[in-house]
């Protein structure tokens, strides 16, 4: 638990008994309404804020057996505005931690080639400056930066929450990715619920007064939600957003001919855009293709079903 003090001076619990165990290499969002002590749990983590009560472990070992500033530099931290140093390049910011932890000149250039090329950026940005890019360059910046020292655990506050909303979604994309392919466990704060769907593997729901609400996967929360509270916060749409978590090659298809005909689409679609598509096309099935290009079988309308 943690105690904050209102402006009026009173005390009160930001975080109000919240347990949940996050799995090693588990994606897991905090997620809930405005006040409801999200980021300051995912904070008291790295020591940004204090426990007043209770303990968080990383492994078996106590967040309080280190110093804040040695507990920091094990723990990736991105922010929603960034915070890179501005007098400083994107080799320079990339390599901060690094550069405290003593790594020779030769590594930290290394480790940064390696984490522009991870992030997405070219090998001639490491030596620009932070207002020589944009907003989802200068994300994709902090985001190599927190990865820097290649640490186990990763917090990410808000990381994406003012960028627009084709940067955006490209950005989670691209850290879908990072995560599948690097293998960090990841505490992901948002305030938006379908970007915590899409984006953890368990999703962590808390309520005002930072008491929390549910710890589950995102198709078991959407499919049964705790509360009254959980299912008015997830909203009505449940159905539609439990599609959005099934792709094609999830669903048994029908077999098909190699010259089947209609509109044709990858296994990698989400049922729910299959479904959106096929109502924009005014038809009852989709063709769906392999890796390689071939016909994989037919995703018929009525085949949602199975799925929900």
């Amino acid at each position: 638990m943690s105690r904050v003090f209102r402006r009026d001076g009173r005390e009160q619990l930001a975080v109000d008994n919240v347990s949940f165990e996050v799995r090693e290499r588990e994606f897991v969002a905090l997620v809930g309404p405005s006040g409801c002590g999200k980021t300051t749990a995912m904070r008291m983590v790295n020591r940004m804020v204090e426990i007043s009560e209770g303990d968080i472990l990383i492994g078996d070992r106590s967040v309080r057996d280190r110093s804040p500033a040695q507990l920091r530099r094990e723990i990736g931290y991105v922010i929603q505005q960034v915070g890179l140093f501005p007098h400083m390049t994107v080799e320079e910011n990339i390599g901060t931690v690094p550069r405290l932890l003593g790594w020779p000149k030769t590594r930290i250039r290394a480790r940064c080639a390696e984490l522009l090329e991870l992030v997405g950026l070219e090998a001639g940005d490491g030596k620009r400056y932070p207002a020589e890019l944009s907003g989802g360059q200068r994300q994709r910046v902090g985001l190599a930066r927190a990865l820097a020292a290649d640490p186990p655990l990763l917090l990410m506050d808000e990381p994406f929450g003012a960028l627009d909303p084709i940067t955006r979604f490209r950005l989670q994309t691209e850290l879908r990715r990072l995560h599948r392919e690097v293998g960090k466990t990841v505490i992901f704060v948002t305030h938006d619920v379908d970007e915590a769907i899409q984006m953890g593997n368990r999703i962590a729901i808390l309520r005002q007064g930072g008491v929390l609400a549910q710890y589950d996967t995102p198709d078991a929360i959407l499919a049964h939600p705790a509360d009254d509270f959980v299912a008015a916060f997830i909203g009505e749409d449940r159905a539609l957003r439990r599609l959005a978590l099934k792709r094609l090659r999830d669903v048994q298809l029908e077999p098909a001919s190699p010259n089947e005909p209609g509109y044709r689409v990858s296994l990698d679609t989400t049922a729910r855009n299959a479904v959106s598509l096929m109502l924009e096309m005014k038809t009852d099935h989709l063709v769906v293709e392999d890796d390689e290009g071939d016909v994989a079988g037919v995703f018929r309308f009525s085949d949602t079903g199975q799925l929900l």
